[in-house]
């Protein structure tokens, strides 16, 4: 009776690991086809976050066109890098049109977030390619958004939707917030303990 519990326990166990990593690879297949938006206020003031908004807005309007365009990730990170020096610029100009000196800085950069829910979607915590602005010293409050596919302006003409991009079992898992709340939790930990072990990794590898 006590192997028959073992081998019930082992193999729930088995299961369980094979069905974290099944999922965290499908997480992962996530990240991999979309551009995230990512700005940070010069501080968590009033104003500073009044001011992020105003960038925010500015620079969404100044982009919808140009993300229209972009039919992959891909496409979407060369117009991103075509046309940075632009975006930032159309920040720095809202900044000094509020009366504002702070210096705007801007970047592609592939970064970590944890899991976050934006409208009818939550996407999993994992590394994505980010198109990220910094207002100031960058230590006040985030907003964040979908580069590509386009979520961050849905009037945008001709513009590639998320389920053009995503399988069914990854607009499952995006759809479904809810009902995968402990696998993402799950996820969480599952990537930090990744980034943990890669940071060893690469320590060990500069010794």
């Amino acid at each position: 009776m006590k192997r028959l519990f073992k081998a019930l326990c082992a193999a729930f166990l088995i299961s369980s690991i094979i069905s974290t990593v099944t999922f965290a690879n499908e997480c992962k297949d996530i990240s991999n086809k979309v551009l995230r938006f990512h700005v940070l206020a010069n501080s968590d003031s009033e104003d500073d976050q009044s001011l992020k908004i105003k960038v925010r807005d500015a620079v969404l309007e100044y982009s919808k066109e140009l993300f229209d365009k972009a039919d992959s990730k891909e496409s979407a990170i060369g117009i991103a890098a075509d046309n940075i020096d632009g975006i930032i610029a159309t920040a720095q100009n809202e900044v000094y049109k509020n009366g504002y000196d702070y210096k705007v800085s801007g970047y592609i950069t592939k970064m970590y977030f944890t899991t976050r829910e934006y409208d009818a979607y939550t996407l999993p915590a994992g590394k994505y390619d980010a198109v990220r602005l910094l207002i100031g010293s960058g230590k006040g409050k985030n907003w964040w958004c979908v580069m590509f596919p386009m979520l961050c302006v849905p009037c945008a003409e001709n513009k590639t939707e998320l389920d053009d991009v995503l399988n069914s079992d990854e607009m499952d898992i995006v759809e479904s917030g809810e009902k995968y709340e402990i696998k993402f939790k799950i996820v969480e930990i599952y990537q930090g303990i990744m980034s943990w072990l890669e940071k060893i990794n690469i320590n060990t590898n500069n010794h």
